[in-house]
């Protein structure tokens, strides 16, 4: 039995979260835009196309991006705003395709398989690259190949503002000019093994044996030489609820501070809790993450009854910390993160909290809908000097 060509469309967003601010604020249009890294110690979280021809990228400390583009304007951004553009673009999607995965909060691929005898694939993603401009508001570009990798190599060779469509034929002759470093999940490490042994180019890693590659690169050497020749046989995931949510803090100088972090642990769990309340969303599971002044990071998570309550999500927090920090060490980093997480309500009752307290969460949560996350805040939630 013959197997069916597949059609996958690439759909990534062009710098999403600095074309967001843009969207916000037009004057950003055409400069060096960093976003977040405000503090010397903070990093770069996304950067403008123009701040990337200074060298500038994401996860550069923001020291050093200040030092390659003095000039650059710096943006705190918002996770919420991007978060709600994400939603609105993945709605509008999957409103008009078949089966559509969410690969992370800018970038979908699209299983067109079956579609093309209908009418052009190409024809098809052009239209979808029209609505999202249109009405989103937002740069897209987007690649259409035979598989995941490839649609997705293709999107990244014509960024910014580009579409394009690689056919069956014309993969390998696409591939091999590249350099390795494009295969998606090629990591450094391997980049400069690969490198020494002269494997610079696509087209050189295809000529090696296949079982030679998985002596010297093991599992890996395997899936790298089969994305080289353009084979990818992973399907596309339809979109999935989101399984988790998190926050973390790093401090503006490392401190021993137990009672300041704790506050700060307090408050993100505040935020958290009130985050699932809003998506009527319980959690199971906590997890609370330390990181020390040597970059030595630990983690520590415990399985809790369904809830979305900050009082027994913030003693379980404190708990854990307590566990973790087992050193007299300066700490650099304090995070949590909820998981296990399923629809629904806290259950008031018996083995639940009180209808009292409950009542009184339902009234704190109106005034953060109303007048913002910040507008209520427990009484143990201070001003911190450990704080950005």
């Amino acid at each position: 039995m013959e197997l069916v060509d597949k059609h996958i469309i690439h759909m990534d967003q062009d710098a999403f979260f600095v074309s967001v601010e843009i969207l916000k604020d037009s004057s950003l249009a055409g400069k060096p835009v960093i976003i977040g890294g405000m503090s010397d110690r903070g990093v770069v979280a996304s950067c403008s196309y123009e701040a990337r021809k200074f060298g500038i990228h994401s996860a550069m400390p923001s020291r050093m991006a200040r030092q390659l583009c003095p000039h650059a304007v710096f943006v705190k951004g918002s996770m919420e705003d991007y978060s709600k553009k994400s939603n609105e673009i993945t709605q509008l999607l999957q409103e008009k395709v078949p089966v559509i995965e969410k690969a992370s909060i800018d970038e979908h691929y699209i299983d067109m398989t079956g579609m093309d005898k209908f009418f052009g694939c190409m024809k098809f993603a052009q239209e979808l690259r029209k609505s999202v401009l249109n009405e989103i508001g937002l740069p897209i570009s987007f690649g259409l190949s035979i598989n995941k990798t490839v649609s997705k190599m293709v999107t990244n060779e014509c960024k910014p503002n580009g579409e394009k469509e690689v056919a069956k034929l014309n993969v390998q002759p696409f591939l091999n000019p590249l350099s390795i470093k494009k295969i998606p999940g090629l990591g450094n490490a391997t980049f400069i093994k690969l490198s020494e042994m002269g494997v610079r180019k696509i087209h050189t890693l295809t000529q090696i044996p296949h079982d030679l590659m998985f002596k010297i690169l093991g599992q890996n050497g395997l899936s790298l030489w089969q994305k080289a020749n353009g084979i990818d046989n992973s399907p596309v995931i339809p979109y999935r609820e989101q399984k988790s949510i998190g926050k973390q803090t790093t401090f503006d100088s490392d401190s021993m501070d137990i009672s300041g972090m704790k506050i700060i642990l307090t408050d993100m769990i505040t935020k958290l809790a009130f985050e699932l309340r809003q998506k009527q969303r319980l959690t199971a599971c906590i997890t609370v993450t330390i990181r020390y002044a040597n970059f030595e990071t630990v983690t520590q998570q415990a399985k809790i009854p369904y809830t979305s309550l900050d009082t027994v999500l913030i003693l379980k927090a404190k708990e854990l910390f307590d566990k973790l920090y087992s050193k007299r060490m300066l700490l650099r980093l304090v995070g949590v993160k909820l998981s296990h997480l399923v629809c629904g309500y806290e259950q008031v009752g018996l083995y639940g909290p009180s209808e009292k307290i409950y009542n009184l969460y339902q009234s704190m949560d109106k005034m953060r809908s109303r007048y913002g996350v910040d507008a209520i805040k427990l009484a143990t939630v201070l001003p911190s000097k450990l704080r950005h």
